[in-house]
């Protein structure tokens, strides 16, 4: 399943936004209201939202200024969550999120919805930065 946000308009270099983002404690912000938990340990962070399973997000990877890319600590949800990062100028950087999982197709079915809004919110939430 492959989902994806708008692009987003970020006030803020490439530079600036992959330096913010790579520090994972700031993801908290970018949380929807219906956050209930959020812990960082390392290069992960725990969150849960109501009504949803915790979840674990490792930092996998990091291209600097352009990309990072997140994957689902458990294997039961296999899954990454990619940031790509454009500069538009020197202030500016144009941001989308893409959401990639192997589910099987009634997982996929239920949980399509809740999942693009909430990467519609964290990206919502970036361009407010």
């Amino acid at each position: 399943m492959n989902l994806e946000t708008q692009k987003v308009t970020v006030q803020k270099s490439s530079k600036d936004i992959f330096e913010f983002l790579t520090k994972l404690d700031n993801f908290e912000g970018l949380m929807p209201e219906s956050k209930e938990k959020f812990e960082v340990d390392g290069d992960s962070f725990i969150f849960g939202l109501k009504g949803m399973p915790e979840i674990r997000l490792v930092l996998k990877e990091k291209v600097e200024y352009s990309k990072i890319v997140l994957a689902a600590a458990s294997s039961k949800l296999a899954f990454t969550l990619t940031l790509d990062i454009n500069e538009v100028d020197e202030n500016s950087s144009e941001n989308q999120l893409f959401f990639n999982g192997d589910f099987n197709p009634m997982m996929a079915m239920m949980i399509k919805k809740p999942l693009q809004s909430f990467i519609n919110t964290l990206s919502e939430n970036m361009a407010k930065l």
